[in-house]
């Protein structure tokens, strides 16, 4: 199954629409107006199928984080080949929610901004930034292209001594307005991304009354765990069906003790604020690589690269390789292990779907 990874965007995305095609899924492509590094227009691409209970909502979305994206594109097509002539929810694919991201290997897209704090809900203004992140700018986000040696560890070990993690991590990756060329940018206005969003989810959705949506991520927890990171508080009830659906141990509420945090602009709150009062259901499928300090200096690095460097700079070229290792390890058993997670996630979340009234 291993070849179920696409080697890039572009691989991808043609995949994708195949299957799409060949299985009879409705298909949607969504311009956000930039082109890949091939020259070719950058798209947001929807597979629908509207499945054998309209009642009911499967959405499996890749890419919010571009260089994420080959693992959650992988589950997505691994699925498409296998769900034909299945007992289906209607299911809504979204294929590279960040497809500059995933193209130019960024976690953030063509203006720099992290969609997952890009989000607000209606009254929220894209203003402000904590008070630790803007005194750590400098350090977090330098205005020169990268150093030959980078002493950046040593900063950030005196920094989390000061401070400790769990209030650093909290204050540097929860979103800012105030710095657009830096780390967990959140935007002054709805990305493109965020309008298309806009305009056409509800339409994906159909009749559904019930909807589950698993937003598929890398890079926070241990190596090769599995978390269903959800960013809000649940009643006893929807704990006990996650309990039921998944296992007890599978998920984790937004904390600044775990392996989560809490952010601003995330898409699952704005995604239930739409739909509401329908039972809407949200969570980050999250799955670890490497180590928070090492996931942080590769983040700062690509991005004083991407921002000051040029990019045909060996440097530059090399920082875009470290992210997409960080993210998207070239580990077979750590990619097999994520994809099999993935795909049993999925087969769980429509079996119960499908079952809720049985």
């Amino acid at each position: 199954m291993l070849s179920a990874y696409p080697n890039d965007y572009s691989a991808s995305r043609t995949r994708f629409r195949e299957l799409a095609i060949q299985q009879g899924w409705g298909h949607h492509t969504y311009a956000i107006g930039c082109d890949s590094p091939d020259g070719e227009p950058l798209t947001i691409d929807v597979a629908i199928t509207p499945g054998t209970r309209s009642d009911c909502a499967l959405i499996v979305s890749s890419g919010v984080h571009g260089v994420e994206a080959p693992v959650g594109a992988a589950a997505q097509l691994v699925l498409l080949e296998r769900w034909h002539g299945n007992a289906l929810p209607r299911c809504i694919f979204i294929h590279a929610v960040n497809p500059y991201g995933y193209a130019w290997h960024r976690r953030f897209n063509e203006d720099n901004i992290d969609l997952n704090r890009n989000f607000l809900l209606q009254g929220e203004a894209f203003q402000g930034a904590p008070p630790t992140y803007t005194k750590l700018n400098r350090i977090l986000n330098p205005t020169s292209p990268p150093p030959r040696l980078e002493l950046f560890t040593v900063q950030a070990l005196a920094t989390i001594a000061r401070h400790g993690m769990p209030a650093l991590k909290q204050a540097i990756v929860s979103g800012q307005y105030e710095f657009p060329q830096g780390l967990f940018f959140g935007g002054k206005e709805p990305a493109a991304s965020h309008r298309i969003m806009a305009e056409h989810f509800a339409e994906w959705l159909g009749d559904a009354q019930r909807i589950v949506h698993l937003d598929i991520h890398t890079g926070l927890g241990n190596w090769g765990d599995c978390k269903l990171l959800i960013d809000r508080a649940i009643s006893d009830e929807r704990r006990q069906q996650l309990d039921s659906w998944f296992g007890p141990d599978s998920y984790e509420l937004a904390t600044t003790s775990g392996i989560s945090y809490q952010a601003r602009g995330g898409w699952g709150e704005w995604c239930d604020a739409r739909v509401e009062p329908k039972d809407y259901f949200f969570a980050c499928v999250e799955h670890g690589t490497y180590t928070g300090l090492k996931m942080l200096a590769g983040l700062r690095a690509e991005n004083r690269a991407h921002q000051w460097g040029k990019l045909e700079d060996a440097r530059t070229i090399h920082a875009k390789e470290q992210l997409r290792e960080l993210f998207c390890p070239r580990s077979e058993a750590w990619r097999m292990q994520v994809l099999n997670r993935n795909l049993a996630i999925a087969e769980q979340a429509r079996a119960g779907l499908l079952n809720e009234d049985d």
